[in-house]
């Protein structure tokens, strides 16, 4: 069994998921618009170009996401996307990118069981926690 995060947007998820593409080094392996759906008909015309849905391959995980159709949006809450690295540097520069024009709720910094740990929620209302544990 694996988990993946899919994560729903008011509008912005091609935006969202191409800054992750960026950021954490995947490959948008799929992304289809409301205006290729099947259910396109049942879509407002203003909404046919939002995303449908994306999938982003991270190699042994994927992170997936949509937007949602008019008047389906609920702000996420009560949970984070965690991202485990190995080098604090990659923590500290994936950190950075996420929190630009975010909200950064507890600065990346060494705790008692990490060398680099932060909570942000980014620009497009995704909460996140970047962790970068002690080497044993």
């Amino acid at each position: 069994m694996k988990l993946n995060p899919y994560l729903m947007f008011n509008g912005n998820c091609e935006a969202a998921f191409k800054l992750y593409e960026h950021c954490l080094g995947g490959k948008i392996v799929m992304m289809m618009t409301h205006k290729d759906a099947p259910s396109a008909e049942h879509i407002p015309v203003e909404w046919h170009d939002k995303i449908m849905h994306v999938c982003l391959d991270l190699g042994d995980r994927l992170l997936m996401g949509s937007d949602s159709p008019p008047g389906y949006f609920e702000t996420p809450q009560g949970f984070y996307v965690q991202i485990s690295v190995d080098e604090p540097a990659e923590a500290e520069r994936i950190f950075h990118i996420l929190a630009e024009n975010g909200k950064v709720k507890m600065p990346i910094d060494q705790t008692f069981w990490s060398v680099r740990f932060g909570m942000l929620v980014d620009q497009f209302g995704i909460p996140w926690m970047v962790n970068c544990q002690k080497t044993a």
